[in-house]
């Protein structure tokens, strides 16, 4: 009696990596001028967030989980990872430059964390002033032990992170909303984040330093009580506001008389 043998399957071909979009790396990256970047550094980022109409600022979710008083600034190295995986993210301390701020597209992901002390540690060593990440991180003790290194991040868990891939570095990535290439200038403070776009940075300084005197000024005059809101009556009126006055009307609750 004959048998006919029987080959079994082993992995799936949908499991494998494959090379190009969602698994590559880029070095070399044009970075701003570092006189620019340090411009930036006189500013908040509300300051910042105005002028670029309220439009670059990244989502209030992403918030400094380190010392308040930590600002973060530098030039953006970008990196993409599968949610919970950050095989990309050890890489990029290979890649980004001294000075840079590393943002991190984790998407935002409730589970896993992409960061923990010692790749921070590394970091710092590696002259990276900080991270922003759209995800999570843990061993936020130890982080804040390092003392002048920020971290942005969604929040904390304990879940670590895996090492698998697959992920991308200096491509173009969203973290909170906001599309940030590498090279973009990114400020964070206590207030948020913003994402100055690189193209552009060069003209929004400009207009912040022009900015300086006129603020100051009126800034000092409401510090004095000297300001007046008719500018406000003129809004409304030009947007056709309805003002009633509830006391012209009635008398309820009032003594009546006998």
């Amino acid at each position: 009696m004959t048998t006919t043998a029987q080959t079994k399957v082993g992995k799936p071909k949908s499991a494998e990596m494959h090379p190009g979009p969602g698994f590559r790396l880029r070095t070399g990256v044009p970075r701003p001028d570092p006189d620019m970047v340090a411009g930036f550094g006189e500013f908040d980022t509300p300051e910042i967030s105005d002028l670029m109409n309220r439009l670059y600022t990244i989502s209030s979710q992403i918030k400094g989980l380190t010392d308040d008083g930590l600002r973060i600034l530098g030039p953006a190295c970008t990196v993409k990872v599968y949610p919970g995986d950050n095989l990309a993210v050890h890489k990029c301390l290979d890649i980004a430059e001294r000075g840079d701020v590393v943002v991190v597209d984790a998407g935002g992901s409730p589970m896993n964390a992409v960061l923990g002390d010692l790749i921070s540690t590394k970091a710092r060593h590696r002259g990276i002033t900080g991270f922003v990440i759209d995800g999570l991180i843990r061993d936020l003790p130890a982080i804040r032990e390092l003392g002048d290194f920020a971290v942005f991040a969604r929040g904390v868990t304990p879940i670590g992170p895996l090492h698998r891939g697959p992920g991308e570095v200096n491509y173009p990535i969203s973290c909170g909303g906001i599309v940030v290439h590498s090279g973009d200038i990114i400020v964070g403070d206590l207030n948020g984040v913003v994402v100055v776009p690189q193209d552009m940075a060069a003209d929004i300084l400009r207009r912040l330093r022009l900015r300086v005197e006129a603020e100051s000024d009126y800034k000092e005059a409401v510090a004095r009580g000297e300001f007046s809101n008719a500018w406000v009556d003129t809004l409304l009126e030009n947007a056709g506001v309805q003002i009633e006055d509830a006391g012209a009307h009635s008398n309820h609750g009032a003594p009546q008389p006998d």
